[in-house]
């Protein structure tokens, strides 16, 4: 897949193209089923299969949201959407410029002249243009006007019956429901991230940890998981079972965020590698313990508790991704 990063309307080096719309943050189950269909319409008319999205969010352009709020990254999501067989991914810069465009001139500028649209796929609800003057009808619209066809995507719903939802999957990990934003992504949810190095008072209790950077992700409830973490070697990822804890580490008075992992029964030096940190069950909110005994004792259940969980745990979705984490 070509990466293809534009801050203005640029001739490609593909034409006549079939184009997937949308922010796709998640790239959960129902941005999963308006891909798949661009990708399947490119194939019959052999066509090239392009995704359109932009960058950064919208949500952090129009509400200057520095916080972070992402579940998936961009190159997170790259590697998601690439994996589907996409040809081109075009990350449309969303500044001021492009924020003020209307829809008629997205449509002729971007669909039309850059990327000579055979075919235009969306989501039920996406809506474009200055003032979201852009929907499905509009689409249709000036699709017969300049020859291209549009097809809208319908809901797709969870096995709860809830819509499946960007906002949705961000309360669920708010709330610390990994398996119900799993149901949602069709995977679990994955931060990846370079091991710093940190105070390592984890090594002097027994328990030595990785310590991650949030950088964009969303940051979900504060305490222990039972995770997954996945080991790049080189062709392959190897996944180990863990704990982590995300929070201000209380009991140190510490007070930046930050993702600890534990690998249980682990040895071995993972200082600057890229680790991918699958969260499967919330285990225990964070807390401050009164000593390093009473902390390590707690540790000792919480690893104990995760060992259970994660025997009976299936990531097959996430190991079948070969996210490239070296």
């Amino acid at each position: 897949m070509i990466i293809i990063n534009s801050n203005k309307p640029a001739k490609p080096s593909t034409q006549s193209s079939v184009i997937a719309l949308g922010n796709f943050d998640g790239v959960h189950l129902g941005h999963q089923a308006v891909i798949e269909k661009a990708v399947q319409i490119a194939q019959d008319l052999e066509a090239p299969a392009v995704v359109l999205t932009f960058e950064p969010h919208p949500k952090a352009f129009f509400l200057n949201q520095k916080s972070a709020f992402r579940i998936t990254p961009p190159e997170d999501k790259s590697l998601l959407i690439e994996r589907m067989g996409v040809d081109f991914l075009f990350q449309q810069k969303f500044d001021k410029s492009f924020a003020g465009k209307t829809a008629r001139a997205f449509v002729n500028d971007y669909l039309v002249k850059m990327l000579d649209a055979k075919h235009v796929v969306i989501g039920y609800d996406f809506v474009f243009g200055q003032g979201r003057q852009g929907d499905a009808e509009f689409l249709k619209k000036h699709g017969l006007i300049n020859g291209f066809d549009v097809t809208r995507v319908d809901e797709i719903k969870g096995c709860n019956g809830n819509i499946i939802s960007s906002t949705k999957i961000r309360q669920y990990l708010t709330n610390g429901e990994c398996l119900e934003a799993h149901n949602l992504l069709g995977r679990y949810w994955e931060i990846i991230a370079k091991v710093e190095k940190g105070a390592q008072r984890g090594r002097t209790i027994g328990f030595p940890t990785a310590n991650l950077p949030i950088g964009e992700y969303m940051h979900p409830r504060r305490g222990v998981y039972a995770v997954q973490v996945g080991i790049n070697n080189k062709l392959t990822t190897s996944w180990h079972q863990g704990i982590a804890n995300f929070g201000v580490r209380p009991t140190f008075d510490d007070t930046g965020v930050l993702l600890e992992i534990h690998l249980l029964g682990f040895s071995g030096d993972l200082y600057g590698k890229k680790l991918r940190i699958a969260f499967i069950e919330f285990i225990r909110p964070e807390q401050k313990f009164d000593g390093i005994e009473s902390l390590k004792s707690q540790l000792t259940k919480d690893c104990i508790k995760a060992k259970k969980i994660l025997e009976t745990s299936i990531i097959r979705n996430n190991a079948d991704i070969n996210l490239k984490t070296p």
